[in-house]
């Protein structure tokens, strides 16, 4: 290069250059593409850009003790260079110097903090700022350009351009013509990826959210006006107002989902998402990434930045169902989020705030995994600030008419089915039965009779069981020395006829149809005919 050489523009060269920046909406591309162009005109030697970011991501830089701001300073975004040194001698004093500049500190922290241009010539003679690179001289530096990127008034970065010729006035303000546009292609940029990631997000939410609401249908409301139940809607009226933790505690199928979501929307982030975590689904080596989210690159598999549990439930409610099946070594990164309401996403530094409300539920005693070394205690005592007890249906009886009724009318919607009769006798039976699968199996078996019945009467298939032994001890036997009541085959059959003469009296001798003989015995109309008719029972006139 002439001694006395200055770098000209060719505009056919800068507007088609202008013309490229404009269409990227991917701004890691966009830098990318601009410095490879520019790399094109051969005095360049190297180009560099640096966007302004949080300082908290370069806590271990070795500039950090002279930022003055250390919430703010440049990050080394795009960096590129003609060589003349060659291989292996490819200006690595840039890295070091260059990687992260505090804001107002040397001459690109200045650009960056005045939002001034600089242009510095001749510096093979008089290096000034820049005596610092060690590199200047082997790579015949001659001219700095440096151009503060700013949009709306606002400096977004610094773009600076090394060459081996001066800067000229018409590159300087060729520069200036690139900052501009460059600001406004980064911001549009932004905005293409903040629209990208608010998709992925909201995706992500409505599939979570299509998740609740499948699974929310496996219990209904909250229905019943037993005793058990009114306990548990009275600790949901206490603990909902607050932020507190709740570790809901039950038999599987006895609704501890239903019971958060009674939390969550009675709360004051009812107008927030609630976001279900099926713990016991999640594989092993996905558990950090299901919760906290991944970056793009963080594992093989990874092609692109994913959105966590935590990240989809900011500001609402985190429900983690079957909490007992967080393996160990996850529990104490989950354990931090609950205490410090802190995490990072795999594979990235960034340190992000959590502002969610937790909610657990399992049927494990989590004391006795706590005992037994497959719970961590402390993770136990943050999730169970306020624990609630969900009762089995087995305790809560006088729920099972209600919760039945409820069911038939859900099927009868959900199926597209006639609607069925629920008689007494049918009420009695299911009232009979201990239940052992709680709600969720009381679910499935009016379902089932519901597509059975074909709109008639409701026959409940119920394995038959042995009664509990509390139940067979109260009865007498021989060795109590206590005689047994007993009746004869004529007594027996007297009473059946006199049972059956009160249910005709009291349904005027009304044999088929609703609230017909039949029904409120629970046995088929043909069946009831042929008693009648062998008792010889005659309607009276």
């Amino acid at each position: 290069m002439e001694p006395d050489a200055v770098i000209r523009v060719d505009p056919d060269f800068a507007i088609g250059l202008l013309l490229e920046i404009a269409q990227e909406r991917s701004l890691g591309q966009l830098l990318q593409k601009l410095v490879r162009r520019a790399l094109e005109r051969p005095e360049t030697a190297r180009i560099v850009i640096w966007l302004i970011d949080r300082g908290d991501r370069c806590a271990t830089c070795v500039r950090r003790p002279e930022c003055p701001d250390q919430t703010r300073c440049l990050h080394a975004v795009a960096d590129g260079a003609n060589l003349i040194a060659g291989p292996g001698q490819e200006c690595d004093g840039i890295a070091d110097c260059f990687a992260r500049i505090p804001l107002n500190v040397g001459l690109v922290g200045r650009i960056a903090a005045t939002g001034q241009q600089a242009t510095l010539s001749d510096l093979d003679k008089e290096p000034g700022d820049l005596a610092a690179l060690d590199w200047l001289q082997s790579e015949q530096i001659r001219g700095f350009n440096g151009v503060p990127i700013i949009y709306k008034d606002e400096v977004l970065g610094v773009l600076a351009a090394f060459s081996r010729a001066n800067v000229s006035d018409e590159s300087r303000r060729w520069g200036r013509v690139f900052a501009d546009h460059i600001a406004g292609a980064i911001a549009n940029a932004r905005a293409f990826e903040e629209i990208e990631r608010l998709k992925a997000e909201l995706e992500q939410q409505n599939a979570y959210l299509r998740e609740e609401v499948v699974q929310a249908k496996a219990f209904g409301d909250l229905v019943g006006q037993s005793g058990a139940l009114g306990q548990v809607v009275s600790q949901i009226d206490l603990v909902a107002p607050t932020d507190a933790s709740v570790l809901i505690l039950g038999e599987t199928g006895t609704g501890k989902e239903l019971v958060a979501h009674e939390i969550h929307h009675r709360g004051r982030r009812k107008d927030r998402p609630l976001i279900r975590v099926n713990c016991a689904s999640i594989p092993k080596e996905l558990y950090e990434s299901e919760f906290f989210g991944h970056a793009k690159g963080a594992f093989t598999g990874a092609v692109r930045d994913r959105v966590g549990r935590f990240e989809t439930a900011e500001g609402g409610t985190l429900f983690l169902d079957e909490i007992g099946e967080v393996p160990l070594e996850v529990q104490s990164k989950l354990l931090r989020v609950v205490q410090e309401k802190r995490y990072e996403r795999v594979g990235e530094d960034r340190t992000r705030r959590a502002d969610v409300r937790i909610i657990a539920a399992t049927n494990r005693d989590l004391k006795k995994e706590v005992a037994a070394g497959r719970f961590r205690e402390d993770l136990y005592y943050r999730l169970n600030v306020f624990p609630i007890q969900v009762a089995p249906l087995r305790e809560r009886k006088d729920d099972v008419p209600l919760l039945a009724k409820h069911f038939i009318q859900q099927s009868v919607r959900e199926l597209c089915c006639p609607k069925p009769r629920l008689t007494r006798a049918g009420i009695l039976r299911l009232q009979s039965y201990d239940w052992p699968g709680n709600i969720r199996e009381l679910r499935n078996v009016i379902e089932r009779a519901v597509i059975l019945a074909r709109g008639g009467v409701l026959e409940f298939d119920l394995p038959i069981r042995d009664p509990p032994p509390a139940a067979r001890s109260d009865r007498p036997h021989a060795d109590d020395g206590v005689t047994t009541e007993f009746l004869t085959e004529i007594e027996l059959r007297q009473r059946e006829r006199e049972n059956l003469m009160v249910v005709l009296e009291k349904t005027g001798w009304k044999i088929k149809g609703a609230d017909g003989a039949a029904e409120l015995l629970g046995v088929k109309a043909t069946t009831l005919l042929s008693r009648i008719k062998t008792m010889e029972l005659k309607r009276p006139k």
